[in-house]
């Protein structure tokens, strides 16, 4: 547990299911305040809502469309509502679309980049706006994936989506650093998450996976929500604008692992 995150108040967007519930429920034992935010899983939400109160923390719960400026403009008044203040945003909502690129259609890459890329630009827009007004050395938290740097076929919205993240994150890491603003990204692999588990329920295709990660497992929600609570601490203090990969090694080029090549 990090002892300055006590009562501090953080938005999470796409909170009501997989990686963003760990880590609004890690944020819980924090005894953080934690706006969490839902497109339409009302259900999961107040799920994951009434887990980080039994945690400790405090949480409200936020149906926005986070691709929209109206969407995150109602989250930080959620938060200054409910909680009076702004310390941590957590860009973690996400989508992905499988296609072969040629059949991959407009409007299905639209709404990838809509919510991967625009949502994490309008949330760190809001989060960036409030920092600066109030002059608070605010921290956010960009989720990308350990797509901003492997390709993947038939994903090439996510992917390049994700690789927009990763400049986006460094650039405003830079362009921010001097007001003390921290904002780095979480890299997650193959994590045990709903958006996976029919994937993941296919035992020929589960141990595909588990083939391309070096320590031989799927990770865990819970894996990615302790990074996210070290980047939100004082402990990670001299840290900004990276990408914090929590991948069980998968970016380390695994078909190498037994020096073939």
């Amino acid at each position: 547990m990090y002892k300055d995150l006590n009562k501090k108040i953080a938005v999470i967007t796409g909170g009501s299911k997989g990686i963003g519930t760990a880590i609004s429920e890690r944020f819980g034992k924090e005894h953080m305040s934690v706006v969490i935010n839902y497109h339409s899983d009302e259900k999961g939400a107040q799920e994951a809502a009434t887990a980080v109160e039994k945690n400790g923390g405090k949480a409200v719960i936020v149906q926005a469309d986070v691709s929209t400026e109206e969407g995150n403009q109602k989250l930080l008044q959620a938060a200054l509502d409910n909680f009076g203040d702004l310390d941590v945003w957590v860009n973690n909502a996400g989508m992905e679309i499988k296609s072969a690129t040629h059949e991959l259609s407009l409007d299905d890459w639209n709404k990838m980049v809509a919510i991967d890329q625009t949502g994490v630009f309008l949330g760190s827009k809001t989060a960036l706006a409030y920092f600066k007004k109030n002059n608070k050395k605010g921290n956010i938290i960009n989720m990308s994936s350990v797509h901003e740097q492997i390709p993947w076929p038939t994903f090439a919205g996510y992917a390049a989506a994700k690789g927009g993240v990763k400049l986006f994150t460094k650039t405003i890491a830079m362009e921010y650093a001097k007001d003390g603003i921290r904002v780095n990204a979480i890299g997650s692999g193959a994590i045990n998450t709903p958006i996976n588990a029919k994937k993941f329920a296919d035992k020929e295709q589960y141990d595909q996976t588990v083939s391309m990660v070096p320590m031989n497992r799927i990770g865990k929600p819970e894996e990615v929500a302790a990074g996210a609570a070290w980047l939100a601490s004082d402990e990670s203090s001299y840290v900004t604008g990276t990408t914090l990969f929590i991948d069980g090694g998968m970016t380390l080029y695994p078909a190498f692992m037994n020096g073939q090549g």
